[in-house]
């Protein structure tokens, strides 16, 4: 039965058609009934369907004939964002071959050149196919050429194909089989099997989505029992099965299958992405199991502060928080407290979209409505006495007489633009800290590769690369370790108290900058009160910026109709007064759109 299993993955840019790929292949191996099928079938959830980019994966078994025999081909999907880079490369490592699918009308794009170098690195056999080919402007040969040029593929090896219509589908298939190997594994050795994905069901508990690489999974007899590697969990699990694409039930999973165990546990954080299953049985003196490589822990990259708009509503976004985390393992949160927004929570994400992300499902799914403060980073704070210490807050960060230096993390970014662009790009890229590495071209494609610190990368820099490239240019980019930084802390002090959720940590180069396009930002969007309102912006208590926000007037001398000059000082003297008072004693709400303002800081 196993040489007759195809494991294989589908890895391409965004928006370059393979989800609606693998709608054709659950149709031509009439896998789904016709009176069912979908477009996007396997994008459950509403966000993956209008976005166009999948969230969770959902792998799913096909049966294929070819020339009288029957192949069953385990397609493993991978999401479809650079932020879940490491769920890709365990998808992968779940494969022995993968479709690199490049769209007939923008050619390579960073994700394509990223997640292809991946794939080669775990030594998966990667079939070429192109894209579109059917729409009016597209050049199929022209991109077939720069991936013959880019990625060393030979002419034959590429197939052309329209996923939206149908055309040459069949070839892709005929070329999974042929192409790409049977799985390894011996079938008698002790279980070994890798997870690539989970998911909480409220019945059967934690679900574990899994890989046979060595043995065999089946239901248990008397007092048998499984365990997660990493975390030393013992578990009897409570049914078996594959993806039909539905779960289906059986009883015995081989090596080289792909298919779930629903565990009965309810607590996700033990089973983790990349882990391993083995049978706790055989964890004696004489046996020592290896675990699969590969596996790390799930780490925050970028942190939000998330407040509910009414603080009744603190206990609903904590419920709301939970849920998510039940299908979500890397969400990470722990509250916190603001005088001036009230108790919210303070939330690490993979990366950016991650965020967005969950702020969206948070919204639709939950009925809630989030104020998010400005991004921020993990820093590293090295003290005179050697510690190092990590922070993600600017309140967090100790007196500078103590500390030896600040450690900022940094990405290496792989942007890919026409060349008509680059000028605009040097610019932005040169404007956000970036230090130049390298440049290759692809046809009419330049591909750049810059470092830069994360901070920049998350507070708009996606943003102004689309407008620099007129939404031509893609991006990708990895973690590439903590670079020592001059770093200065920003505080706001609006009626002389301070704002703690708008305090951040800049680099000194672009301190006094964003100090005065905090305060003028500010002034914009905060209402004027009946007393004069200071808005002043500090580095390291030092203050660089100021704006008045000037009080509103009543003209008090309007009732007087006559008299002398004396009657209307009086007044004056006596709204003086009373404003110099209101100033002592006043308290300014700050809107909303205060917060949203400091995000789009430039």
């Amino acid at each position: 039965m196993k040489n007759n299993i195809r494991n294989f993955s589908i890895i391409a840019h965004i928006d370059h058609g393979k989800t609606t790929l693998t709608d054709r292949f659950l149709e031509v191996t009439k896998t789904v009934d016709p009176r069912l099928m979908h477009e996007r079938y396997l994008d459950s959830h509403p966000i993956s369907q209008e976005r166009g980019v999948t969230i969770k994966l959902a792998p799913v078994r096909m049966s294929y004939l070819l020339n009288s025999q029957f192949y069953i081909l385990n397609l493993i999907d991978t999401p479809g964002h650079i932020d879940f880079a490491y769920e890709v490369s365990r998808s992968l490592a779940c494969c022995e071959g993968a479709i690199l699918l490049v769209d007939a009308t923008q050619g390579i794009q960073a994700q394509t050149l990223a997640h292809y170098h991946l794939a080669k690195k775990q030594g998966l056999v990667i079939i070429p196919v192109v894209n579109k080919i059917d729409l009016s402007n597209a050049e199929p040969n022209k991109i077939a050429s720069e991936m013959i040029e880019a990625l060393e593929f030979k002419k034959e090896e590429i197939i052309f194909i329209s996923a939206r219509t149908g055309e040459n589908i069949i070839k892709v298939l005929e070329a999974v089989v042929q192409r790409i190997p049977s799985p390894k594994g011996n079938s008698l050795a002790p279980l070994r099997a890798l997870i690539f994905n989970s998911l909480y069901h409220p019945y059967k508990g934690v679900i574990a989505y899994l890989r046979i690489v060595d043995g065999c999974l089946d239901l248990p007899k008397q007092g048998s029992v499984f365990q997660f590697y990493r975390t030393k969990q013992n578990f009897t699990p409570i049914e078996i099965g594959y993806f039909a694409p539905q779960m289906k039930k059986i009883d015995r999973l081989e090596a080289g299958e792909v298919g779930y165990i629903a565990t009965g546990l309810k607590e996700m954080s033990l089973c983790q992405v990349g882990d391993t299953i083995i049978k706790s049985q055989i964890l004696d003196l004489k046996s020592k199991i290896f675990p699969l490589p590969g596996y790390r822990e799930p780490k925050s990259v970028v942190f939000f502060d998330f407040y509910p708009v009414e603080n009744k509503d603190f206990p609903l976004l904590e419920d709301a928080l939970k849920q998510l985390k039940l299908n979500d393992y890397s969400l990470h949160f722990n509250p916190i407290g603001s005088p001036a927004l009230g108790k919210g929570f303070r939330v690490g994400f993979l990366g950016v979209f991650h965020a967005f992300i969950t702020q969206e499902r948070l919204e639709r799914d939950f009925d809630l409505d989030i104020i998010i403060t400005s991004p921020s980073v993990e820093y590293q704070v090295v003290t005179k006495n050697g510690l190092v210490n990590t922070i993600q807050n600017a309140s967090d960060l100790p007196d500078p007489s103590v500390i030896k230096e600040v450690r900022e993390p940094w990405v290496k970014l792989s942007i890919f633009s026409p060349m008509t662009y680059l000028g605009n790009i040097f610019k932005i890229c040169q404007e956000s800290r970036g230090v130049y590495i390298n440049q290759k071209y692809y046809g009419t494609l330049a591909n750049l590769e810059y470092e830069m610190p994360l901070i920049e990368l998350i507070s708009g820099f996606y943003d102004k690369l689309k407008s620099a490239s007129s939404g031509f240019a893609s991006l990708d980019y990895e973690f590439s370790g903590f670079k020592p930084f001059e770093a200065l802390k920003l505080e706001v002090l609006i009626h002389r108290q301070k704002v703690d959720a708008l305090a951040m940590i800049v680099a000194k180069e672009k301190g006094e900058y964003i100090a005065r396009s905090i305060a003028k930002k500010l002034k914009e969007t905060i209402s004027r009160q009946m007393f004069e309102l200071v808005i002043q912006v500090t580095l390291n208590g030092r203050v660089f910026a100021r704006e008045t926000l000037k009080a509103f007037r009543k003209d008090v001398t309007a009732k007087l109709y006559g008299g002398d000059q004396t009657r209307k000082d009086k007044l004056l003297k006596k709204q003086k007064k009373g404003k110099k008072r209101m100033k002592m004693i006043g308290s300014v709400n700050i809107p909303q759109e205060a917060f949203m303002a400091i995000l789009k800081i430039e």
